[in-house]
């Protein structure tokens, strides 16, 4: 599969949007920018893991979002706790 620049840049601001929605549900603001794009990112990484571990999968673009964002919610939250706890 070839990844063109706009795909990358697609890529990008869908992260950063999952992000910041993610630090406004959690925390009540988003992170900045890069820390958006970053939380976005890892935070779907871990929904689709957590996903495909309850054998859940995302069959269209609107559920590919809503499991990002979940797992954002639940990076968002866990770092959160840990840095309360610490």
């Amino acid at each position: 599969m070839e990844y063109s620049i706009g795909r990358w840049i697609w890529f990008l601001l869908i992260g950063g949007i999952i992000g910041w929605l993610a630090g406004v549900i959690v925390k009540g603001r988003g992170f900045g920018l890069l820390g958006d794009i970053v939380v976005g990112i890892v935070g779907g990484l871990l929904g689709g893991w957590m996903a495909s571990v309850i054998g859940v999968y995302a069959y269209s673009s609107l559920a590919a979002f809503i499991t990002a964002l979940i797992g954002a919610v639940t990076l968002v939250s866990l770092t959160r706790f840990f840095k309360l706890a610490a």
